[in-house]
């Protein structure tokens, strides 16, 4: 790389969006340019995810398009899951690939660049023996009112479908005194919403001899100065305790939204998928909630058409999202994936059906969010403002149960209001937004 400039697109989750953050942190200390195309970059990294087949699937037709362009000076990369998936296979597929790293060598990235500079084209960093967090100061945050905050890696569940303990490697936790350190060093800089993440963020124990659970450094990052809203993803419903139903009861701050992935409503389905409680432990998580002193808003995951799910299987997933009535989910059809206990599960669910059953399922749910937001209606809601939709002319905000609330302000426009919190009370509702007039 004669040139240092950078592009970097990140496919999946939140965790996905952090790592790249850590990334693009550590490429600016070292000297590249950020290019807001891959055209115009000599240094192209694609940070990937594994989770289902079509994510994994746009990567290398992403690869693919600027096959042409390895042969005029460009470097691309690959990191992230379908790295650590794939491994060297990568440079066989993708010949014009010099990068394979998955994100427990995040922290040897200084050193692979340093390959990658001095001409070496097959660098790799795919070792998953490592007790460390992927965590650095150098990270780059483009946002200085929200942040994530990493602070546990890995999984060591072995769901049947998923492909994380294979990506991402066992479970390591921070330290609590890192993490409010970081914490405090974000609130200091005007950061107020803090987002704590980890595949199964409510396994966190703190490996240091305070011994913290997650309930506890929970409510610990909740008394920062200068936190407004401390928010958290994702659980996992086996490590999911009252006591942090107990800690958000306690402090506004803590912001009442959960997501408890649920996958599916059939006690049968989760046996198959090994997922560690039965549909009655989970709802006992939901009468938790439902039983709080503050409304708590509750999100979800589901799977259509694992396999052997019988129409029963799927009714009984109908019922239970009646039941609880989520504030919204998100829902996938099952993808086999490499490495795990389904792929070779017979019965599998044709893709017709997987279809017929997903539309149901979020039609179904589309009704429930419907009713719920309609019912919000007249209320005020404290929202924290994000930007500006100029096309309509409306503010952007997010209260704390994590709805999005687009407004207007009687005020002057520009982005003078992003980062601000600001009540607004609810005029309208539609399924998956609600619209609002600013107090102010």
């Amino acid at each position: 790389m004669t040139n240092k400039t950078f592009y970097i697109e990140t496919f999946g989750c939140q965790m996905n969006a952090h790592d790249s953050e850590k990334v693009v942190g550590t490429l600016l200390e070292r000297g590249y340019a950020r290019m807001e195309t891959p055209e115009a970059a000599d240094f192209v990294l694609y940070n990937t995810c594994s989770i289902r087949d079509k994510a994994e699937q746009k990567v290398f037709n992403r690869l693919q398009q600027f096959k042409r362009a390895a042969g005029k000076g460009k470097v691309f990369g690959v990191i992230g899951c379908v790295a650590q998936q794939e491994g060297e296979r990568i440079f066989d597929r993708a010949p014009h690939v010099s990068l394979v790293a998955g994100s427990a060598s995040y922290t040897k990235l200084p050193e692979m660049l340093a390959q990658l500079e001095a001409g070496n084209r097959r660098v790799t960093g795919l070792s998953l023996d490592t007790e460390e967090t992927f965590d650095t100061p150098f990270t780059r945050r483009d946002n200085p009112h929200r942040a994530y905050i990493t602070i546990i890696e890995g999984c060591d569940k072995s769901c049947a479908y998923c492909v994380v303990p294979f990506t991402r490697g066992p479970e390591r936790s921070r330290t609590g005194a890192s993490v409010m350190e970081e914490a405090r060093r974000l609130a200091g800089s005007g950061c107020t919403d803090v987002q704590l993440l980890g595949q199964n963020v409510n396994s966190y124990h703190d490996p240091s001899p305070a011994g913290w659970d997650f309930a506890t450094l929970l409510a610990r990052v909740g008394e920062i100065a200068g936190i407004r809203r401390v928010r958290f993803t994702t659980s996992h419903p086996r490590d999911f305790v009252k006591e942090i139903i107990d800690a958000i009861d306690a402090n506004p701050v803590l912001a009442n939204h959960v997501h408890l992935p649920v996958q599916s409503g059939s006690n049968r389905v989760l046996n198959a998928m090994q997922r560690l409680y039965t549909r009655s432990e989970y709802m006992r998580r939901i009468e938790w909630m439902k039983n709080a002193s503050r409304p708590i808003a509750i999100t979800t995951d589901i799977i259509v058409g694992f396999p052997g799910e019988s129409e029963e299987d799927f009714q009984a997933t109908l019922a239970l999202i009646e039941e609880v009535e989520y504030d919204s989910l998100f829902a996938f059809k099952y993808s086999p994936r490499p490495n795990t206990a389904a792929l070779e599960m017979a019965d599998q669910v044709p893709e017709e059906e997987k279809t017929r059953r997903i539309m149901i399922l979020l039609e179904r749910q589309r009704a429930i969010q419907i009713r719920r937001n309609a019912a919000t209606i007249g209320e005020v809601r404290e929202v924290h403002v994000e930007g500006r939709n100029e096309a309509l002319g409306q503010w952007i905000g997010r209260t704390t149960d994590n709805k999005t609330l687009n407004f207007t302000h009687c005020g002057p426009e520009g982005s003078g209001l992003t980062g601000t919190y600001l009540p607004v009370r609810i005029t309208r509702a539609g399924p998956n937004s609600l619209v609002g007039e600013s107090l102010n």
